[in-house]
Formats: C-alpha cells, sequence, structure tokens
C-alpha cells in the first residue's frame, strides 16, 4: 500500500457485485490470474457464490451484506466500489478503517467529501482512488477540450446519461469544467446578451464558472459527453460516447492494479494512473 509490500495476485472486493456496473467489474475480475475476487458485497443474493450468481460457475467468493463481513472473510486488499451516493461515503470511510484500499466509481462526489476521506485515508496511511469517469475515452476527451479550451471564448458542456443516474450534472461533466477553468489562462468570455429572457427555468443549464453545463436523461442511453467550443465563425465539439458498461471496465481494472502503489490519500481522477 504505497508504502506496504503487495502480494499477487491482489484480493478484491467488490460493493454493489449485483449491480449493472458492479457486475461489469465483477466479471472481468473472474477472467483475470493477477486480480483475484474474493468477495462481493450487495443488498441482493447474500450468501451465495458471486461466481454462480453472474456466470453460472463458482469463483469460490460469496456475497456479503456488510463490508465488515466481507473483510473479516474474505480479506480484500481492494474494495470496488459501484453503488449508490448516499451511501459510498461511509462505505469508504468503513474500508479505510479496516486498512483496505477503496476504488470509487460512484459519482456524486463534492470537495468537502473528498477532503474527508482524504484525510481519514492519510491517517490511515491507505490509498485509494476516485474517478469520475473510469472509460480512457472520456479521460481523453477531457485532455483535448482542456487544451482547446485555451483558443475558445466560449464553452457549453452536454452530459447525456441513462434516466437511472441519480447524480446531475454528472461527476464527468463537473469534472471537465473544473478542468478547464484550472487550465485556461483567461476566464471565459461573457455571453453577449448579459441577461437573456429565459422563458422556461433551467433553459441555459447549469453554470460552473462561466461554463454552462446541461443535463440530458433518458431510457436508451448509457453514458456520453459533448464540450462544445466557440468563437466568432467557428465551433470545436469534442464528444465521448460509453455505447456499453464494458467501456469503463478497463479503467477500473488499470486502477485496482496501481492503488497499492499509490502513496496514502485519494488519487482523484484516471488521468493520474495514466
Amino acid at each position: 500500500m504505497g508504502q506496504q509490500e503487495t502480494s499477487f495476485p491482489v484480493r478484491v472486493a467488490v460493493c454493489g457485485c449485483c449491480g449493472r456496473m458492479g457486475s461489469e467489474v465483477s466479471k472481468a475480475l473472474l477472467k483475470r490470474q493477477d486480480l483475484q475476487l474474493v468477495a462481493g458485497i450487495d443488498i441482493k443474493e447474500q450468501g451465495r457464490d458471486i461466481g454462480e450468481v453472474l456466470v453460472g460457475q463458482s469463483a469460490n467468493a460469496l456475497i456479503y451484506d456488510r463490508i465488515e463481513e466481507a473483510v473479516a472473510a474474505a480479506s480484500p486488499q481492494v474494495v470496488v466500489d459501484f453503488t449508490h451516493p448516499s451511501v459510498v461515503v461511509e462505505n469508504v470511510k468503513t474500508c479505510l478503517r479496516l486498512k483496505v484500499s477503496p476504488v470509487v466509481g460512484t459519482t456524486g462526489w463534492t470537495e468537502e467529501k473528498v477532503r474527508e476521506v482524504d484525510a481519514l485515508a492519510k491517517e490511515q496511511g491507505v490509498p485509494m482512488v476516485i474517478a469520475p469517469n473510469f472509460a480512457i475515452g472520456a479521460v481523453l476527451m477531457m485532455k483535448f477540450a482542456v487544451e482547446a479550451s485555451r483558443y475558445f471564448d466560449r464553452i457549453e458542456i452536454i452530459e447525456l446519461h441513462h434516466d437511472g443516474k441519480v447524480d446531475a450534472p454528472s461527476g464527468t461533466a463537473l469534472r471537465t469544467a473544473e478542468l478547464i477553468h484550472k487550465g485556461r489562462n483567461r476566464a471565459i468570455a461573457p455571453p453577449k446578451v448579459s441577461h437573456p429572457e429565459v422563458l422556461l427555468d433551467g433553459a441555459l443549464g447549469g453554470d460552473f464558472q462561466g461554463i454552462r453545463i446541461h443535463s440530458i436523461r433518458l431510457p436508451g442511453l448509457v453514458a456520453h459527453q459533448e464540450v462544445l467550443l466557440g468563437m466568432p465563425g467557428q465551433v470545436l465539439t469534442i464528444r465521448h460516447d460509453a455505447l456499453s458498461r464494458e467501456a469503463f471496465v478497463p479503467g477500473v481494472l488499470l486502477a485496482i492494479e496501481k492503488v497499492l502503489h499509490l502513496p496514502p490519500g485519494v488519487t482523484f481522477g484516471l488521468e493520474n494512473l495514466l
């Protein structure tokens, strides 16, 4: 763990293992030799073998109701969390107190919450990763948007997700806006019409440091984002589409591989692992 020796294969538990993303990560772990799925944590299928539940073949790894039970029974070194914003902070705190490294894909993080778990992680000497988006293409989209933003006057973000997503705007959209704000060498130009007549509340989206963010939630979508950059006479659009949840799996596996070698505290964003 940053300062500790790492044994192989790395022992991993997945919190939310029966959910949409947690099940994809769990199935990917079952195929790896260097990463061992040793437990699942979920409110469903407790006491059953996670391999039998997900792929119809025993993995010699059970599903537990609570993180504490999974850690006591299976001794994971890493817990992957794809649960719900309402419970993720407590899940992370539990892992840190048990000296287990969290890899977190659950969104809805605020700066205050990140600082809170970062302080606890450093106190416990445990490294952890939080990533608003684990798709490598999405990380590149953010990187390209930051670079392009230095040359354009105005920027807006449109993020589109499935209608089961509970937070808006998405963590990826907020992270993109934050990186653009930090990466520009000048402020976002104000709109020509400083006080437009808005006929419908929210029509212009939310405002982050002059960057407008628009959220769309529809069945049929997975995870998509456009960054639109404009100046007189031209518009540049940078877009990433995650067409299935498989898009996020390689980034999660990369974070699992690297987290134990990081310094104690929060590493925020997959871009810091590439």
